[in-house]
Parts: structure tokens; sequence; C-alpha cells
């Protein structure tokens, strides 16, 4: 499948509120696209209609993914044609641990691989982004830092090996160190086969990643 993003005219109300108000965007194949703009622009809205979050309601306009009609979709198949959502602010899932939540993860996506390829992998991929080997047996996101949030983000998407990433303001509160770890890592992971559509007000997060195109999002359209 061509794992190609094609938006036009998007328009999006929220709680009555017109939001997105003719959104035009692609992200071809493996490629990474930044999006900047102010706080309240829309950007975030954009990430969640992608994903199919019921609070936003599509008034107008398209989203393809892989030539598929992605608004007729529910969230879970949308992340089985390959499009994947890293948060601004992780949620906290106290009794699961980041072990079986990626184990159940990659069974939803018909993606389960034997324990000893899963653990390697992991392994790996833990080691490439700093995180401690603690982490395997800890909850999700319960109890941990900002920068051990982004970085467990980044550890799904490298697990799972979406065909997009979209990363909403990945980089908020991180660190130097921490943001340039998670920036390294979505460089690592994007290529022929893995696109990225990364989210941000911040410019320093384009110090450590190179982008294929910046888009500007403000008032409701994309410039």
């Amino acid at each position: 499948m061509n794992a190609e993003l094609r938006i036009r005219g998007l328009e999006v109300e929220v709680e009555g509120k017109r939001i997105l108000r003719g959104v035009d965007l692609d992200v071809p194949q493996g490629e990474i696209h930044a999006l900047m703009g102010p706080n309240g622009s829309g950007k975030s809205t954009l990430a969640y209609t992608l994903m199919g979050h019921p609070k936003y309601h599509v008034t107008g306009g398209s989203i393809e993914f892989g030539g598929e009609d992605v608004l007729s979709r529910t969230a879970d198949e949308r992340a089985r044609l390959g499009m994947f959502l890293c948060f601004q602010y992780p949620t906290a899932i106290p009794g699961v641990t980041l072990v079986n939540f990626l184990r159940a993860a990659l069974r939803g996506q018909g993606k389960e691989m034997p324990a000893r390829e899963f653990l390697r992998r992991l392994n790996e991929e833990m080691a490439a982004l700093k995180i401690d080997e603690s982490f395997r047996s800890r909850y999700i996101n319960d109890g941990f830092s900002g920068g051990e949030k982004k970085r467990s983000e980044i550890l799904q998407l490298a697990m799972l090996r979406p065909k997009l990433a979209i990363l909403d303001e990945t980089d908020s509160g991180l660190d130097v160190d921490a943001l340039r770890t998670v920036a390294q890592g979505v460089m690592r992971l994007c290529g022929p086969d893995m696109g990225a559509l990364v989210i941000t007000h911040y410019p320093r997060i384009l110090e450590f990643l190179t982008p294929h195109t910046v888009h500007v999002l403000h008032d409701g359209y994309v410039g």
C-alpha cells in the first residue's frame, strides 16, 4: 500500500466551535513533515481528527491514507491501516506493564511475534532510546517523568513500526538531552516505509530533526 496521507478541504468543529476551516495537506510515503503554528491554531485538533477522536466533528473535506477513506474508519481501523499517534500528554495506565501493552498492541495489529524475538527487539530499541531495563515491568506512564513518557511513546512507535507516525507536540516539556534522544529516535525509524507528521510550536526540535517540508497552520488553514 502506498502510505500517503492526503487531506483536502478539512473542516472540523469542537463543541460547536469551528477550528479547522479547510486544511489541505499531503505527507508522501516515507517523508518527515513538520507542522508548526501558535497555540490554539488547531494543530492538536488535526492530530486527534486524523485518529478518529469522537470529540472532533468533521463538517467538510476528506482524509485519505494509502488511497483509503479514513473518515469512514474507526480509530482502531485507522491504526491497522498503519496510522499512529504520539500524544502530547500521554495517559497513565496503572496495572498494565509496558511489555504487556506492547504485546497486546502488536497482536491487535496482526504483528504478533515469538517471545524471544519480541524481547530481543524490545531490548535493542530500549537501548537505542536510553531507556532503563526496569521500564519493562513498570506500568504505562504511571509515575513517569515528562521525558520518560515521551521516550516510552517513541519506544511504542519503534516496536509497532506504523506507516505514518503523528507526533502531537512530542517535544513539549523536554530538556535538551531528552529532546535530542526523541528526535534522533524519529530520524532513525523514519525511512521508505515510515513517514511522520511532527506537530510542534517550538522550532528547537528542528535543530535535531530534518523534515522534508515544513507547513504552518494558522487560523484553521495550512499555509
